[in-house]
């Protein structure tokens, strides 16, 4: 937390004697008075609430009737004395060096910024690399521990929040970082052969062997809504049910009913596939296709293998 250092300003009073002590000495007063009340007051810098602020001491304003004690000051007495010149360097020695910066022999080091007690995206620290292990040890679709907090590692927060019950904002605080310290993933519905899984309700894809979780993929359905495409009114849901993969498209592929773009779909229903996004947010947001990222896509496909007839199981 930064802290912001408040200012406290003493205004300055001005005493008015009793007793003037001839001309000068009222022409001496007049100066004082002027001196005191015709200062502009610098406004207080606006201090940090959990801060208080340190209370300047008052300097002490000579009274008026302080002279008393000397002699009447002559006219020429009465004029500011000239203030003595420093001495400088003649020879360019370090000696004015050495003089100068005896100013900051005193000066506070600037205090280091804090560092938050949360990660979040665009880190790029030891403990970002850190949590990108933990997430990729559980089986969290992540490939890369590069210490940087990107996309990649983003969409397994999400999957981590979402397996774990968590509020989904790709936030690492203490009960993120619980998550992961305690190992939470999720479990599989099906106990044998290679399955595709897909929870609707926690918008994971899990890639399931003999009951075992391999791979946990954040993922976005359909949301549910009414939408108008070709000049037919369609509702955005996503099956649940058990299917299997049908069809594949080892490309960029263009929906039928020009809903836009499909990484490398692979169809399980109807024209429902799961298939590669550049847009996978942690809540339902398809016309009733189940996004993946484009990574995680090319991971189904190129490492893990959902060939025709792989098991494809809603729930």
């Amino acid at each position: 937390m930064r802290v912001v250092q408040g200012r406290s300003i003493q205004g300055a009073n001005g005493v008015v004697g009793k007793r003037v002590m001839g001309t000068l000495g009222a022409l001496a007063l007049t100066a004082s008075l002027l001196s005191a009340c015709g200062g502009d007051q610098e406004p207080p810098a606006e201090a940090d609430t959990t801060t208080t602020s340190p209370t300047a001491t008052p300097t002490p304003t000579p009274t008026p009737e302080e002279p008393e004690a000397s002699p009447e000051p002559s006219a020429s007495e009465s004029q500011p004395e000239e203030p003595e010149a420093s001495p400088s360097p003649s020879d360019g020695t370090d000696e004015g060096s050495e003089e100068g910066s005896g100013d900051d022999e005193g000066a506070e080091e600037p205090e280091e910024p804090e560092v938050p007690d949360y990660i979040q995206y665009g880190e790029v620290s030891d403990r970002v690399g850190a949590l990108q292990q933990r997430l990729q040890d559980l089986g969290y679709f992540i490939t890369s521990v590069d210490n940087t907090y990107g996309g990649e590692t983003q969409q397994a927060v999400f999957a981590l929040q979402k397996a774990g019950g968590l509020y989904r904002d790709g936030v690492v605080g203490d009960q993120t970082q619980a998550a992961a310290d305690d190992g939470v993933v999720p479990q599989a519905e099906t106990s044998s052969g290679k399955v595709l899984e897909i929870d609707i309700d926690r918008q994971l894809v899990l890639a399931v062997e003999n009951g075992r979780v391999v791979r946990v993929i954040n993922a976005s359905s359909g949301n549910g809504e009414t939408y108008e495409a070709l000049g037919n009114t369609y509702r955005a849901n996503t099956p649940r049910g058990s299917f299997a993969v049908y069809r594949s498209e080892d490309r960029m592929y263009e929906s039928g009913l020009e809903l836009g773009e499909m990484w490398r779909p692979k169809f399980f229903t109807g024209g429902i596939a799961v298939h590669g996004s550049a847009s996978v947010p942690a809540f339902p947001a398809s016309h009733g296709c189940v996004r993946v990222s484009n990574g995680a896509m090319d991971w189904i496909w190129d490492t893990w293998g959902a060939p025709a007839g792989t098991p494809v199981v809603v729930y």
